[in-house]
């Protein structure tokens, strides 16, 4: 079948890859640790990072994500989707060692689609070669911002600029030492359409007015990145820094989302086949009343349905990835609703399977399956909850259920 076929090129790709996680990345894990203790600044920039960046610039490991070939290799979302995977299984690393990490990753694509020549010479090239970072700032604390419409931050129009007063929070990435740019969704016409009312604007996070107010953590880890929340004070925007038009950012958004929402299902699926490894490495090497844990019956179950869940959860990865690729993201909603919801799911059930066959040892940063919990925990919830994307699913199967109904009546 054509949804199977990998092309020579991603074949090239996978086992690039693949070398660059064994011979520099998985290494160099403790030495990351090592370095963010030392500095005792949860998010500091380690140098790490830059060796890791640099070697995968050298291997040719970079900006694996963006489709487009003027900035990127131009991989199709099948072919991305195993490279994701591979990424997700060290996720504190190899995605910015690759320059694949989210929110990046979908504001780039939102330079690229909807940037001015501007903002392409000033934020997506810098981005594009790491040495920037960026935020997206949507969510807001006074509201149920899975339905984005809800937005408040209000976007008021002064002659050539725009005033930004507001309040937002969880914008990942915003404590990234070299965070530079948000990208900032608000509503500039109450009176428009209900999806009409909504603007994205791009804000440099030192510009006057805007004020860090603190970083959220998640489960209690601080994520070096961090979740920021962030006070917007009569803020002045150009209005040739208003994304693509005035009343567009719930169409921007609906762009953005898509390649973002499958890209962390394909992480999610990564990280579930690390904490497979790590539970029946554990399960063979400790006994318990004078047997393997891997000769119990209850651990064998667990880890054959979790091959299960991985090889089904896998498939509908790619089976997404080439929908959105032939037919377009929007053909392909109910698929990417689908494993959006399915893929974190499956691997927090794994991974709290595996911190249980680890005892005590599984709930320490000993291990990665405690901080691996806490991060597919929030998937849940991030780029919009499991019951807005079984909304859509609901919808459309309902939709065809009236269309058949119509038909045969």
């Amino acid at each position: 079948m054509e949804l199977f076929t990998s092309t020579d090129r991603a074949r090239e790709y996978r086992q690039k890859l693949l070398g660059f996680m064994d011979e520099c990345v998985y290494p160099a894990e403790p030495v990351y640790a090592e370095q963010m203790a030392a500095a005792g600044d949860p998010h500091h920039h380690p140098q790490i990072l830059e060796d890791l960046k640099a070697e995968a610039k050298k291997r040719g490991l970079w900006n694996l994500f963006h489709p487009h070939e003027e900035w990127g290799p131009g991989l199709t979302n099948l072919e991305y989707a195993p490279l994701a995977e591979i990424m997700g299984r060290s996720p504190a690393l190899a995605p910015e060692a690759c320059n694949c990490s989210a929110p990046d990753t979908g504001n780039m694509e939102v330079f690229t689609l909807f940037g001015t020549e501007e903002h392409k010479q000033r934020w997506l090239e810098p981005l594009l070669d790491g040495t920037i970072r960026s935020a997206f700032a949507m969510t807001e604390p006074g509201v149920a911002s899975s339905d984005a419409t809800n937005v408040e931050m209000r976007m008021e129009r002064d002659g050539d600029h725009y005033v930004l007063n507001g309040r937002k929070w969880f914008a990942s990435n915003a404590m990234h030492r070299h965070c530079k740019v948000l990208i900032v969704m608000g509503k500039t016409d109450p009176e428009a359409p209900k999806h009409r009312q909504q603007s994205m604007m791009v804000v440099p996070i030192d510009a006057p007015g805007v004020r860090v107010v603190r970083n959220l953590p998640v489960f209690g880890y601080v994520d070096r990145e961090g979740h920021a929340e962030i006070e917007f004070t009569d803020v002045r925007v150009p209005v040739t820094d208003v994304l693509k038009g005035e009343g567009e950012g719930f169409a921007i958004s609906q762009a953005r989302l898509g390649p973002g929402r499958i890209h962390h299902a394909m992480r999610a699926i990564g990280m579930a086949e690390r904490a497979l490894e790590l539970m029946c490495a554990r399960a063979e090497s400790r006994v318990t009343f004078g047997r393997k844990v891997s000769e119990r019956a209850n651990i064998r179950d667990w880890i054959a349905e979790a091959r299960i869940d991985i090889e089904q959860a896998r498939l509908l990865t790619l089976k997404t990835a080439w929908m959105m690729d032939t037919v377009g993201n929007k053909e392909a909603r109910t698929e990417i609703a689908a494993i959006k919801i399915a893929a974190p799911v499956m691997a927090l059930r794994i991974v709290d399977r595996a911190i249980q066959v680890y005892g005590a040892a599984g709930v320490t940063e000993d291990f990665p399956l405690a901080s691996m919990y806490a991060h597919l925990r929030t998937l849940r919830i991030a780029d919009g909850p499991d019951e807005v994307h079984k909304l859509t699913i609901a919808r459309a199967e309902l939709g065809k259920a009236r269309a058949a109904a119509e038909t045969a009546g």
